[in-house]
C-alpha cells in the first residue's frame, strides 16, 4: 500500500474594512465638493468611488482580485466588495455605509474588532467620536484582533477603547489627515509580510508623503501605532 501524503492548506487570513461615506450634510467635517461629499452616492464618494477611495483603489490594484461586488446590501450598507490577495493568503471584505449611518458604522466596526473573528479590522472615514458617543465595547476574553483606524486623531479617541477588548492597534493617527485607501493598501502589504509596528507606520508615512507631496518625516508623524509597542 502506498501512503498518500496530505498537506493541510491554511485558511486565508481575514481583513474586514468599514468605510463611512463622506457626507457634508450629516457629518462634522469641513465641507468638500457636493458630488464627492454626498453620503448617499458611493460611486462618486470621496472615500469609496473616487480614485483614492476603497471601492476604486483596491479594484485597480494588481495585488488584489475582485471576487464579488454588491450594491444596496441593506439600507445602511450601500456597497460591499470582496477581494482576494494575489498571494492567496488573504481575503478582504469592505463595506461602504451611508454617510448618515456613520454612528452604526462605528458600532459595527468596534463589534467586529471585539469578535475575534478577523485577523485585521479597519475603519476609514470621519472620526465620528469627535461629534457623538457610542457605547463602550464589551471586553472579550482571548481577543487579539489587530486594528487600524484611518480618521483624524484616532489614537486619542479610539486606542484605549479598543484595547479594552484586547485589540492591538497597529496604526492610528495623531493629527488631522486624509484617510485615502492608498494608506491601507501599503499597510496591508507590510502587515502581510510580518512587518513590525514601526515598519507598518513607516509604510503608511511613505504612502501618505507621496500622495500629499510632503516629506516622509512629516507624513510619518501623522501616524501612531498604538501603545503596545513604543511611544
Amino acid at each position: 500500500m502506498v501512503a498518500t501524503a496530505i498537506t493541510a492548506v491554511a485558511a486565508p487570513r481575514q481583513v474586514r474594512v468599514f468605510v463611512a461615506l463622506c457626507d457634508n450634510k450629516t457629518q462634522g467635517i469641513l465641507p468638500v465638493g457636493d458630488k464627492i461629499g454626498n453620503g448617499d452616492d458611493p460611486d462618486n464618494n470621496l472615500y469609496w468611488g473616487c480614485s483614492d477611495g476603497s471601492g476604486s483603489y483596491f479594484k485597480r490594484s494588481k495585488q488584489w482580485k475582485t471576487i464579488k461586488a454588491e450594491s444596496d446590501v441593506s439600507p445602511k450598507i450601500l456597497r460591499r466588495m470582496t477581494l482576494s490577495h494575489v498571494g492567496g493568503s488573504l481575503e478582504l471584505v469592505a463595506d461602504a455605509y451611508r454617510g448618515s449611518e456613520i454612528r452604526q458604522c462605528l458600532i459595527d466596526f468596534e463589534t467586529a474588532s471585539a469578535s475575534n473573528l478577523y485577523d485585521l479590522v479597519v475603519y476609514i472615514g470621519h472620526n465620528g467620536l469627535m461629534d457623538f458617543q457610542i457605547p463602550d465595547p464589551e471586553p472579550i476574553a482571548g481577543n487579539d484582533t489587530e486594528v487600524v483606524v484611518l480618521g483624524c486623531l484616532s489614537d486619542r479617541y479610539f486606542t484605549s477603547r479598543l484595547e479594552k477588548t484586547g485589540c492591538k492597534p497597529i496604526l492610528m493617527t495623531r493629527q488631522l489627515m486624509y484617510p485615502g485607501s492608498f494608506i491601507l493598501h501599503s499597510v496591508i502589504e507590510t502587515w502581510l509580510k510580518g512587518g513590525s509596528l514601526e515598519a507598518i507606520r513607516e509604510a503608511a508615512g511613505r504612502s501618505y508623503a507621496g500622495n500629499q507631496k510632503i516629506s516622509v518625516r512629516a507624513a510619518t508623524g501623522v501616524f501612531a501605532h498604538g501603545s503596545k509597542e513604543g511611544p
